[in-house]
């Protein structure tokens, strides 16, 4: 039982001690606790004691700061107060210098204009007197002004007595004599100048064109194209026929041209308005005549073998023109249209030596006046070039011409010389000018073109008709070819001055009315043959 008792004690102790000890540990944990917390509390007062002093010391630092910067500023705003105090005193002080002075120099002024006022009355005075002797001069003047009209009155009239006129008809005698000696002294002038001018013009564009034309060696007769074919015999003719007409229709169809087969011995006559068809047409009949073979399909086969080969041809042609030239940078197509050229006349002359003849002129009287001779050269060569398909598209071949150059980008002074090169519109420029006269020489020369017989007795019949259509015409010659006419006037109704606008007006409706090569000149001729007899 004691050991029971003994083991419940000890059972109990072993559950009080820990506990006891628990207790006590939590006991002196707290009071430790405790003890830190006093023990910073007294920490952070004395922190918060120390930052308040130190707040307070550099309080007072500031304000004491503040107090020195307040004093500072206070006796710079004193300083620059008197400062300006001193400038407004001295400028205030000029200011009452300069209104000193200005007082003074108004107080001049009214002084000199005193005195002006003074000599003004003076000379007013003066005026009116001068005004008063005026009146009375001109009222003297007046009286004598009268005196000399009646006078002049009547010497007018005694005049009228004596010479039998009016004043109106002798008034008129004297203008139309004053006129008559005025209009002969003009055109005496006029003679002088002109004929200065001339003498000057002559000699200069003489030694031009003669260089230019010297320096041009081109042929003087050109070549026409030939529309006829000639064949070896007249049987030819039935097999160029063919069956019913199969081969002649063919090579119509397939070339565009018309085969005239008529009574003419061992000849074709082939008739087209495109030249370059004509030649097809031409070469194609000489392939079929020399091979002998002459059916539809062989026709169609030789015309199309040959428009290839004349296509070629045409660009090789263009392409030598352009070298002969030495004009270069064209444009294709207008290359192959310079060969077309080739194929198309103009009154018998063959328009692409004409067009390489005006430009070798053009080029070289550019050069004798310092004119842009790549310009001269270029619008000489391309100046017909409308000519080249004038039969396909409507409109002169001025316009034409015109109108590719600007297709195919040519130069705006190009074009302008293009299309002034028969005055169409006014040139503005040398070398249109120099192409306008490089076109009359390829044309005009001696056997550049040919003109039929109707046509040449036309144009001289309408010279001599405008001439003897003028007042005064007593009769009138063409002559050199209808290169001149010569008129002879009537003595008694034109006078020598009048000869001079006889031959200006008669000229200018030449121009008007007549379309012709080159130029034609206008000689009026006035004579007067006095006659008598001895008896």
């Amino acid at each position: 039982m004691l050991q029971n008792s003994l083991y419940s004690v000890s059972t109990a102790l072993v559950i009080v001690l820990p506990i006891v000890a628990l207790i006590v540990g939590l006991a002196a944990g707290i009071g430790l606790y405790v003890l830190l917390q006093k023990k910073r509390l007294g920490d952070a007062k004395q922190s918060a004691n120390k930052i308040t002093e130190d707040a307070y010391a550099e309080a007072k630092e500031i304000r004491a700061q503040a107090k020195n910067q307040q004093k500072e500023s206070i006796l710079e705003a004193k300083e620059e107060i008197q400062k300006l105090r001193s400038e407004f005193d001295q400028e205030l002080k000029g200011r009452r210098n300069e209104v000193q002075r200005s007082e003074q120099r108004l107080s001049q002024r009214e002084d000199a204009l005193d005195k002006k006022e003074e000599a003004l009355d003076k000379k007013t005075e003066a005026v009116e007197k001068a005004k008063a002797a005026v009146a009375e001069k001109e009222s003297r003047l007046e009286a004598k002004r009268a005196e000399i009209e009646s006078a002049h009155e009547r010497m007018i009239g005694e005049l009228e007595k004596v010479a039998q006129l009016t004043r109106e008809e002798a008034k008129a005698q004297l203008i139309h004599e004053i006129e008559e000696e005025a209009r002969h002294d003009a055109v005496k002038l006029v003679r002088e100048i002109e004929a200065e001018a001339k003498e000057e013009a002559e000699k200069k564009s003489r030694s031009i064109i003669a260089t230019a034309v010297q320096r041009c060696a081109v042929d003087h007769s050109a070549e026409i194209t030939v529309s006829v074919v000639n064949l070896p015999n007249d049987e030819m003719k039935g097999r160029i026929i063919g069956r019913e007409g199969r081969n002649i229709r063919a090579l119509e169809n397939a070339t565009g041209v018309d085969l005239i087969i008529d009574d003419t011995p061992e000849a074709v006559v082939l008739s087209g308005f495109d030249p370059v068809r004509r030649e097809v047409a031409r070469i194609t009949l000489e392939k079929l005549i020399a091979d002998g073979r002459i059916h539809p399909a062989r026709i169609e086969e030789i015309v199309e073998k040959t428009r290839k080969e004349l296509d070629s041809q045409i660009k090789e042609t263009g392409e030598n023109a352009t070298f002969e030239a030495n004009v270069f940078g064209l444009h294709p197509d207008l290359v192959r249209l310079l060969g077309r050229l080739k194929y198309r006349t103009s009154y018998g002359q063959n328009v692409l030596k004409h067009s390489l003849e005006v430009s070798y002129l053009a080029g070289l009287m550019a050069a004798e006046l310092g004119a842009d001779v790549k310009l001269a050269k270029r619008a000489g060569l391309l100046h017909d070039i409308g000519k080249a398909v004038d039969h396909e598209v409507e409109g002169t071949h001025i316009t034409i011409g015109a109108d590719l150059a600007k297709k195919y980008k040519e130069s705006k002074e190009v074009i302008h010389c293009i299309a002034a090169h028969h005055n169409d519109i006014e040139p503005q420029s040398v070398e249109a000018v120099l192409v306008q006269c490089a076109d009359a020489i390829s044309g005009a020369r001696p056997g550049a073109r040919r003109e039929s017989l109707d046509n040449y007795v036309k144009r001289l019949e309408k010279l001599e008709e405008i001439a003897n259509g003028f007042n005064g015409v007593e009769k009138s010659f063409a002559i050199q070819a209808g290169r001149e006419v010569r008129i002879i006037v009537k003595p008694e109704v034109v006078n020598d001055a009048a000869t001079v606008f006889l031959a200006k007006d008669i000229a200018q409706k030449i121009e008007s009315e007549m379309e012709y090569p080159g130029q034609i000149k206008v000689n009026v001729i006035r004579e007067t043959r006095s006659v008598d007899y001895a008896k």
